[in-house]
């Protein structure tokens, strides 16, 4: 178990394997835990490292500011900590949108994003997480129409009360599409197209010529793409990382070789 103190407050996270390094970020539900199975596919290439937010799995709970502002700025001091300046970000719905807002206030921090689950709007979310309720009534709506990752379930009842709630109504008062226009580094954003948290619809954004963005709907994930199909995100993380312009990213596709579902 690794960690780093930040403004007294330690923050945790783990690392796997060797080479350039990808900082991974999770969403409202769960921990770092859920990374691994990318992450060890990645290994072999990459140092990677998955990180706690506060109120989350390892990390800090004593006090209450679970919001995307506070997690941008801790995550500035994680990477400056760990001397890992202009890394590639792989986020997950709130770690998404810290990533992304991350992006758009500072380059020198961030090469490129892989936001997963990204909601530009208060609208892309599900209503029903809109309303505060108690961690444990916000996750059973994560699992509608999908069965329960215990790399997910595990951090539970580590998570901090009204953590979930909380950064969910942080989120949805931003505008991420006004961000993306302020994002000067390749932005990939990757949904499941049986995602029932997060609307797969927002896809028809990117087609905007003028956003340095795209985006991928993997067509039998549901809100945690990573492990649902675990091979297929893989690959296409590994081909954002490799490709070095706007066009490249433009360019990206799920080959026909990868289609097929993998846990």
């Amino acid at each position: 178990m690794s960690g780093v103190l930040i403004d007294g407050r330690m923050v945790h996270y783990e690392s796997l394997g060797r080479g350039e390094p990808i900082v991974f970020v999770h969403g409202w539900l769960g921990s770092w835990r859920y990374w691994v199975p990318v992450m060890e596919v990645l290994a072999g290439r990459h140092r990677t490292y998955a990180l706690d937010l506060w109120g989350f799995g390892d990390s800090n709970k004593e006090q209450e500011q679970y919001d995307v502002p506070t997690y941008v700025d801790m995550l500035v001091s994680f990477l400056d900590s760990l001397g890992l300046g202009r890394v590639p970000l792989v986020g997950h719905t709130l770690g998404a949108a810290i990533s992304t807002e991350l992006a758009a206030r500072s380059g020198e921090w961030v090469s490129k994003v892989l936001a997963v689950g990204l909601p530009l709007t208060a609208g892309a979310i599900n209503p029903k997480l809109l309303n505060a309720g108690p961690n444990e009534v916000l996750a059973r709506l994560f699992w509608r129409r999908q069965r329960p990752y215990p790399e997910v379930e595990f951090s539970l009842p580590k998570t901090a009360r009204n953590a979930i709630a909380l950064t969910i109504g942080s989120v949805a008062r931003l505008n991420l599409l006004r961000t993306l226009e302020l994002i000067d580094v390749p932005l990939l954003t990757v949904y499941g197209a049986r995602d029932t948290v997060i609307s797969p619809q927002q896809a028809v954004e990117f087609g905007s010529n003028h956003l340095r963005a795209r985006a991928i709907i993997l067509p039998d994930s549901h809100h945690f793409p990573m492990l649902d199909q675990t091979a297929m995100f893989a690959r296409l993380l590994q081909d954002f990382i490799d490709v070095d312009s706007v066009q490249g990213v433009r360019d990206l596709s799920i080959k026909d070789e990868w289609r097929r579902r993998t846990r």
